[in-house]
């Protein structure tokens, strides 16, 4: 006999709350460690824009309807859209730096 597993959710945090207070940390802390996340979060989408806004100047530099562009990144016509719109959300930093290596393109990271 094979025992079930609880897999129904015990609790939920509401956008707008701070998961961290939901984690039991203090109030003071709970405030720090959302603060730090969100400054991460904002340094992140901020280096994908500037990775998506290079793969959108070189799409228009060369002149390549978004199929063709597509072709050469090696994603979906759509993945080249949700680029050129920045959709930040739908990308890793590792899938941006890729299509730049397929473009011939060389990411650098600076560590200060």
């Amino acid at each position: 006999m094979t025992e079930k597993i609880d897999t129904a959710s015990c609790h939920v945090t509401h956008p707008g709350d701070n998961i961290f207070a939901d984690l039991g940390f203090s109030e003071g802390k709970a405030a720090e460690l959302l603060a730090k996340s969100n400054e991460d979060i904002a340094q992140t989408n901020e280096m994908k824009k500037q990775l998506m806004s290079e793969i959108s100047g070189w799409i228009k530099v060369k002149g390549y309807k978004q199929v063709k562009a597509a072709q050469i990144l090696r994603v979906s016509r759509p993945r080249v859209s949700d680029v050129v719109n920045q959709k930040t959300e739908k990308f890793t930093l590792d899938s941006l730096v890729g299509m730049m290596g397929s473009i011939g393109k060389k990411v650098r990271m600076i560590i200060e």
